[in-house]
């Protein structure tokens, strides 16, 4: 069976998605730790909505 093939979000080089490719999906460990610190600098963000109100606005 042939390993699935993706592309390293950080650089775009192939990566074989193995378990012995400890640091997949990314080709390196430096390619992880470039991404890691986009989302600790921010650059990232995942959007929210509030639908329901938080446990601590909700009044008995």
């Amino acid at each position: 069976m042939k390993p699935l093939i993706v592309s390293c979000p950080t650089c775009a080089q192939e990566v074989r998605w193995l378990p012995e490719n400890r640091y997949r999906p990314f080709c390196s460990e430096r390619c992880k730790l470039i991404d890691l610190g986009a989302w600790a600098d921010e650059r990232y963000t995942v959007a929210a909505t509030e639908d329901e109100p938080l446990s601590d606005d909700i009044r008995h």
